[in-house]
């Protein structure tokens, strides 16, 4: 490993997470590192945005981190932030009418919850949700050879997970896990992820559980990555847009950008969505074969609406699943509990919807309306609450998809030019469409750009 003087010029595509993790432990490791971004801002799909008409700062979607996220650990220490999270014990089940059971998370307590923390389960139910909960876990680790042919919801009738757990814990948590509708979700990407936790677990001695931040995502990701590369002397670039990779007898040889300029460059981090990558990689004898792949991907919607109500609701927890109604899971943040936010006259309550394929299509107005019926047949304050005012991103192309028969596709971060690698949450990791893929995924890559010999 080469570090201290080193002359490459590296250059980093992408200002998303990959991109930021890739800068900034290239400039940890001391190299000279140009950072490209197409927009004026950094961040990519996670940001932060000022809401003017209840002076707000809201995300553009909430986000939850799994205890087991090592590499986006490592990327909030580099940066300073990673004090910034916050595991609670347990979150809440809420089902129409304002029925909620508590779900805890940690220790001994959370054995019910994978049981299937139905409040209408009979002992029965239970014990047939804990044999097939125990079915899911062999089978994660010892995967039958057809499960990337199954989606997530075959393979929980497959191993009889009983219809009530399933509404109470699995359905939720594949459509967390992989953003798509059981129906459509492929059962292996759920079961690498069960893997990965479970090897992590077993390896800490811990289980594996979920927290969110406690600041906006700006401070979380993107403010301790601008200090770092002030301080390391990383040059970030806004609004310069990347056209093609420029390589020369099998070495990068710079990036041209739309103006028809170059920047010259010995080594490359690409980390775009597979949605943008097709042309940089023309002059990659592979390109054929990333584009396909990064094509069949596809995309999957999120959309979150954040509300500003003139009251509270009676949440039990910072994160709720809400559970049944038309089969739409959603989850609702109460914002008051999770960042300590004053209210000042609203109470900020964000909505998630994954794989939001009906809603993406609708009207801003739509949405608002669909989600204030929705949480007023789940929340009994919402009846009469009122709408100070609404908040919708929608995000057509939040994450690549993970439906059945993508589980083979996602590429490897090293490319046939060594001084090339991919990274981005769509490349292979241990993890699902998460920060955490792409963080780990920019480990990847900047290690074999570490790895590069003095010579190259």
């Amino acid at each position: 490993m080469m570090q201290g003087n080193d002359s490459r010029r590296y250059v980093v595509i992408g200002g998303g997470l990959a991109g930021l993790a890739s800068a900034v432990w290239l400039a940890e490791a001391g190299k000279q590192v140009t950072l490209l971004e197409r927009r004026a801002r950094l961040g990519g799909r996670t940001q932060a945005m000022r809401v003017g008409e209840v002076d707000d700062l809201a995300d553009n979607g909430q986000h939850v981190v799994a205890s087991g996220y090592s590499n986006l650990f490592r990327y909030l220490k580099s940066v300073g932030t990673d004090h910034y999270l916050h595991y609670p014990h347990c979150g809440t089940l809420r089902w129409p009418g304002g029925r909620a059971v508590i779900m805890h998370t940690k220790g001994l307590r959370a054995l019910p919850t994978l049981m299937g923390a139905h409040p209408d389960a009979s002992p029965g139910e239970r014990l047939r949700a804990a044999r097939a909960t125990m079915r899911l876990g062999w089978q994660a680790l010892f995967q039958p050879a057809d499960l990337a042919d199954l989606s997530t919801d075959q393979w929980l009738r497959r191993v009889g997970m009983p219809a009530k757990a399933r509404e109470a814990l699995w359905d939720w948590l594949a459509l967390g896990i992989a953003a798509e509708p059981v129906e459509r979700g492929s059962a292996k990407v759920f079961a690498d992820v069960m893997a990965t936790g479970l090897r992590g677990g077993m390896k800490k001695r811990r289980g594996s559980t979920i927290g969110y931040p406690t600041v906006d995502l700006d401070t979380l990701y993107i403010t301790g990555a601008q200090r770092v590369f002030e301080e390391r002397g990383v040059d970030v670039r806004h609004r310069a847009v990347a056209r093609r990779i420029l390589l020369e007898d099998g070495r990068v040889k710079g990036v041209l950008l739309a103006d028809g300029s170059e920047i010259a460059a010995d080594a490359v981090v690409c980390a775009v969505p597979n949605s943008s990558v097709r042309g940089l990689l023309d002059d990659l004898p592979e390109h054929a074969e990333i584009y396909a792949a990064a094509d069949k991907l596809g995309h999957t919607p999120i959309v979150s609406t954040n509300l500003y109500l003139d009251r509270p609701l009676s949440t039990k927890a910072a994160m709720e699943a809400i559970i049944g109604g038309r089969g739409v899971i959603d989850e609702v943040f109460d914002r008051q509990r999770m960042h300590l936010r004053p209210p000042n006259g609203t109470w900020l309550y964000c909505l998630t919807t994954s794989g939001a394929y009906e809603q993406i299509h609708r009207s801003n107005d739509e949405i608002i309306a669909e989600q204030m019926d929705l949480i007023r047949r789940y929340y009994p304050e919402a009846v009469e609450a009122k709408l100070v005012h609404a908040h919708v991103v929608k995000m057509p192309r939040a994450t690549f998809s993970q439906v059945v028969g993508t589980a083979g596709l996602r590429p490897e971060q090293r490319t046939s030019v060594p001084g090339l690698v991919l990274a981005g949450d769509w490349t292979r990791t241990d993890w699902s469409a998460t920060m955490e893929s792409a963080a780990q995924s920019a480990a990847k890559a900047v290690d074999l750009l570490l790895e590069l010999p003095p010579k190259y």
